[in-house]
């Protein structure tokens, strides 16, 4: 009784559940002078999803193999939860033949674990020292520190899931951080991919996005733990698979021996050992879909995730896919509060600087006519003209603003160009001179945009080997009507170009279409001229 008390006490000490377990299965053993002791907790379907053992040998166990999953005399205790004392197990009618490498047992004694009235589990104690059997003094003992040990374990569980539940709090408070700092989708992914690794105590863990012309294909996108790097970009048949089966229905499939399992393909390291036993797919909804999937897997020999694991992977799943969403819903937001302030800003200088300058280009019109001298009339038309060329520049603007992200080909040609020109001056030793007139991303389309930006490169490598060039101005202007586009290349080189001195275009510019011409400036140099008719909606 002593013991008993002792044992006791000391179960009430412990909070980590895998060494209260210990715990309870060593003192067991102490408490009855057993030689051989086990607790197996019972997982789903009915079987053991864990087996500690006490005083087989290490070397032993790994010679005997898979820990048992609840045949036999141990199912007994499973299927009849009642204390069972036998005098040879051999004998009873529900035994079966042990594995090879066992050590011989026949003196036996199991009593079950119940926390809060549910079969947590059993106890198991074979072979006696001494040699005597198991009496009813030992079965009052052990029945008495396995309600006990309800008790511990209850205590431990709840401790367990209190951890569980911060980390899973912090877990997705870390993947919010992120998201709100602008980390892109992949690295987000890959944090999603080890927190839960982390949480529900997995080896691997790898994030899986539909794929393929139909999605009919789940390609790894991120993968945390053992073999990561030898797992990403491959990509499987959705279809059979148990990841596909998550994708599918939209909840949870697990496995508990992935080897044998025909909708999980065997995963090995590198050297080809240590395939891997449990395996949980959960649902990742992205864009609103059940398409994505996380995947989780423990090393063989592990133990099952059990039910609460699972929930609480596919809970995390669930959240963690809500914040990847929230974060694109926010980032869609933030687009459309620029586009309105774009749109604001055009309206206010159509409203307010257009009318302002285009009254005052009147005014200055009507103002010609009282002038005496010609030298004063020509000042005011220059200004008008300038006006009226500022009128157009703002125009241009105002368009530019109000088209902005209208995606219909040509988009960000007016950045591209700059790149392009940036790229010629390493060849001709000093930087062209650029500018870009008109709507020019809203109304070229995708393939002109390419054909505009080979002439100019084209161009610019015509001046740098025929002209020997100081200065290169290069033009893009495209009128209001959105009907044509107009590339000049003007440079100042003392060689002209063009028919007059017999070297013709740029090689490969007349192969995209328009119409190129090339000609001599009064002052020196040369001027190429493309023009290019556009589609109008």
């Amino acid at each position: 009784m002593h013991g008993l008390l002792k044992a006791v006490m000391n179960l009430g000490r412990g909070l980590e559940l895998p060494q209260v377990l210990r715990g309870i299965a060593e003192a067991a053993v102490e408490l009855t002078d057993a030689r051989y002791g086990a607790l197996g907790v019972i997982g789903e379907g009915r079987r053991l999803s864990q087996f500690l053992t006490v005083g087989i040998p290490e070397d032993s166990a790994d010679r005997i193999g898979r820990p048992p999953r609840g045949r036999g005399i141990l199912g007994e205790l499973i299927r009849h939860p009642a204390p069972l004392r036998l005098t040879d197990l051999t004998r009873h009618p529900g035994s079966v033949p042990l594995p090879e490498h066992h050590p011989p047992m026949r003196g036996f004694l199991g009593v079950p674990i119940r926390v809060r009235d549910e079969v947590f589990g059993n106890l198991y104690l074979t072979e006696k020292r001494g040699g005597a059997a198991f009496d009813a003094d030992d079965e009052a003992v052990l029945t008495t520190l396995a309600n006990a040990a309800g008790v511990a374990i209850d205590n431990a569980r709840r401790y367990h899931d209190s951890r569980r539940r911060e980390q899973w709090l912090e877990a997705l408070g870390e993947i919010s951080r992120s998201l709100l700092a602008g980390t892109e989708a992949r690295a987000v992914l890959g944090l999603i991919a080890r927190r839960a690794s982390e949480l529900a105590d997995a080896d691997q863990a790898v994030v899986l996005l539909p794929s393929g012309p139909r999605a009919d294909r789940l390609t790894v996108e991120t993968a945390h733990g053992a073999d990561a790097g030898r797992l990403r970009g491959r990509s499987f048949p959705a279809d059979g698979s148990l990841a596909g089966q998550a994708a599918r229905t939209g909840r949870a499939a697990a496995t508990e021996d992935a080897g044998n399992d025909p909708r999980v393909r065997p995963l090995t390291t590198a050297d080809g050992t240590a395939p891997y036993g449990p395996v949980v797919a959960v649902p990742l909804p992205l864009d609103g879909t059940a398409g994505g999937v996380l995947r989780l897997s423990r090393r063989s020999g592990r133990a099952a995730f059990d039910d609460s694991e699972v929930q609480l992977v596919s809970r995390f799943a669930d959240q963690a896919a809500l914040a990847l969403e929230l974060a694109r819903r926010r980032a869609e937001s933030g687009e459309l509060a620029v586009l309105r302030e774009r749109d604001r800003i055009a309206r206010d200088l159509h409203d307010l600087a257009v009318q302002r300058l285009f009254a005052t280009g009147m005014t200055l019109r009507s103002t010609t006519r009282t002038l005496g001298g010609a030298d004063a009339a020509e000042r005011v038309g220059r200004a008008v003209r300038d006006l009226d060329t500022t009128v157009e520049i703002i125009r241009t603007a105002i368009f530019e603003l109000r088209s902005a992200g209208d995606d219909r080909g040509g988009a960000g040609l007016r950045r591209r160009m700059p790149e392009t020109v940036r790229l010629a001056a390493g060849v001709l030793g000093f930087s062209p001179a650029l500018r870009i007139e008109g709507p020019v991303d809203s109304t070229v389309p995708a393939e002109v945009a390419e054909q505009v930006l080979a002439v100019t490169g084209e161009a610019l490598a015509g001046v740098a080997r025929h002209t020997g060039a100081g200065r290169a101005d290069v033009v893009l202007a495209v009128p209001m009507t959105g009907d044509r586009l107009t590339l000049t290349v003007t440079d100042d080189g003392t060689a002209p170009r063009g028919d007059t001195a017999g070297d013709g275009p740029p090689a490969g510019v007349e192969h995209h279409g328009g119409t190129l011409s090339v000609e001599s400036c009064a002052d020196g140099g040369s001027r190429l001229v493309w023009h290019r008719q556009l589609p109008v909606d």
